[in-house]
């Protein structure tokens, strides 16, 4: 028989009271942090899909320009000014550019100088977009907005 000052032995019963108690304590610990992260956005904000590209005297006639950071290219002809997406119509990739037109690095699609898909898996062309003017005088793109395969902007 154990004295007043030995500590008793605890019980099976006693542990798993001990045991509930701490699990309990430890998820609403874990569910206020959860709550505290709430305030704070997980998803950054989207950037425009309307970009300034510059102005008509930027792109004389028979000139193309990539522009890396917005994802398209500028061609000007006689015709006019167009935008093409460098983004690929299989699983959107970013393709890149080459003397026969376009090639998508990831799954090996070809596309020619227009957009118009001539081998590998992708199941459309690439995307031509709207090209207009703002009311200051540059050219802006519309990524969001697609225009039919060969549809220039005149000034």
């Amino acid at each position: 028989m154990p004295g007043r000052l030995e500590p008793k032995e605890p019980t099976r019963r006693d542990f798993l009271g001990l045991a509930g108690l701490w699990s309990a304590a430890i998820a609403v610990f874990w569910s206020l942090i959860g709550m505290l992260r709430l305030p704070k956005p997980r998803v950054s904000p989207e950037t425009s899909s309307v970009v300034r590209v510059g102005t008509m005297v930027d792109y004389p006639p028979g000139s193309s320009r990539v522009l890396p950071e917005h994802k398209i290219r500028i061609i000007s002809t006689e015709k006019g000014l167009a935008a093409i997406s460098l983004i690929c119509t299989h699983l959107g990739c970013i393709v890149n550019v080459n003397e026969k037109g376009f090639s998508c690095p990831c799954h090996g699609s070809k596309f020619d100088p227009d957009g118009n898909v001539t081998g590998g898996p992708a199941p459309r062309g690439l995307r031509w977009l709207l090209v207009s003017q703002a009311a200051d005088g540059s050219l802006v793109v519309n990524r969001k907005k697609e225009v039919k395969p060969g549809q220039f902007y005149q000034a």
